[in-house]
């Protein structure tokens, strides 16, 4: 497991969201070893802030983060959002 990503992950969306209590970042297992797989959880209120307008915002921090995996790893990261 990879903390450091997903802290960082972490700490990107909470300064992206109004309801900074309501997010949730967990990395998961995947079948392929060269892909780390982080899940956002997030408050469906705060959802188009995190998605940004066509997509930037969320663009924007899979660069960064995958910028940080190539640093340490270099495993290819998925990041997926949802909402409650």
């Amino acid at each position: 497991m990879n903390n450091n990503l997903v802290t960082l992950t972490e700490y990107i969306i909470k300064k992206l969201v109004v309801d900074e209590d309501s997010v949730s970042v967990k990395e998961f297992e995947n079948d392929d070893e060269n892909v780390i797989q982080i899940e956002v959880l997030i408050s469906k209120n705060d959802m188009a802030r995190v998605i940004g307008r066509d997509g930037r915002n969320i663009n924007a921090i899979r660069t960064i983060v995958q910028a940080s995996s190539s640093i340490s790893d270099g495993k290819k990261i998925n990041i997926n959002v949802d909402s409650y």
